[in-house]
């Protein structure tokens, strides 16, 4: 979808110092989920994007919905214990 005037852009990108304080997880283990041949790997996280030839990022709006997924996933699995 082309930007437009009237559009605004309301994601940003995320580095991995936020990251690991919005996820909780290590740096470590983020690169282990990203990792396909890592035995953590989560092909339901969110993908890096290439800033330069050693920087990544994450957008804030895709790691946001791997959050409230986590979240979701939680709940109903308390709901199913009771």
């Amino acid at each position: 979808m082309p930007m437009n005037q009237y559009q605004t852009v309301t994601d940003r990108i995320v580095r991995i110092k936020e990251l690991t304080q919005l996820t909780g997880l290590s740096r470590s283990t983020i690169y282990d989920k990203i990792n396909s041949r890592s035995p953590r790997y989560d092909a339901t996280f969110p993908k890096s994007l290439k800033l330069g030839s050693r920087a990544v990022g994450w957008l804030s709006t895709d790691v946001s919905r791997w959050i409230e997924s986590k979240v979701l996933t939680h709940q109903v699995e308390g709901e199913l214990e009771r």
